[in-house]
């Protein structure tokens, strides 16, 4: 198992998970605003991918959109995002935390006016919906789920 070290400040980094694309989106150092960082493809070597990224972005915890239809129940693609999560968390040393999101790849294509290729901006969306409920409380740690 390798270990990233956690910087003196905490840097996030979001993950909309998806079967041939995953969209990365990372905080500022402070932990309080979220910017779409790229689309990467969704390969047999993404848990290094993104091992990577971690590591030269310097960040301090990992987000990932529960992902749930609009009745609050488990999308079939959490088959796939549990295990990954868990490798991904083997792999960096790093806690992933799950932050339910409905829909965030639809409002990401409504607010860029962009029908593809938005992934990128939808893991910025979940961030974002994470360090704003982070803030308000007063915690980086709001209650989600933890692997």
């Amino acid at each position: 198992m390798s270990s990233l070290a956690y910087p003196p400040f905490m840097k996030y980094l979001a993950i909309d998970y998806g079967t041939k694309r995953v969209g990365i989106a990372t905080s500022d150092d402070g932990g309080t605003m979220a910017f779409p960082l790229r689309v990467i493809p969704n390969s047999k070597k993404l848990v290094e991918d993104i091992t990577e990224i971690c590591r030269l972005e310097r960040i301090g915890t990992i987000i990932m959109g529960k992902s749930h239809n609009f009745k609050n129940e488990p999308n079939p693609l959490m088959r796939d995002i549990i295990p990954f999560a868990e490798a991904l968390k083997k792999k960096t040393g790093l806690p992933v935390l799950f932050m339910t999101e409905v829909f965030s790849s639809q409002e990401a294509a409504r607010v860029t006016g962009e029908n593809s290729g938005n992934d990128a901006s939808a893991a910025a969306l979940v961030l974002q919906s994470y360090l704003d409920r982070a803030n308000i409380s007063g915690t980086k740690s709001p209650g989600e789920a933890k692997l």
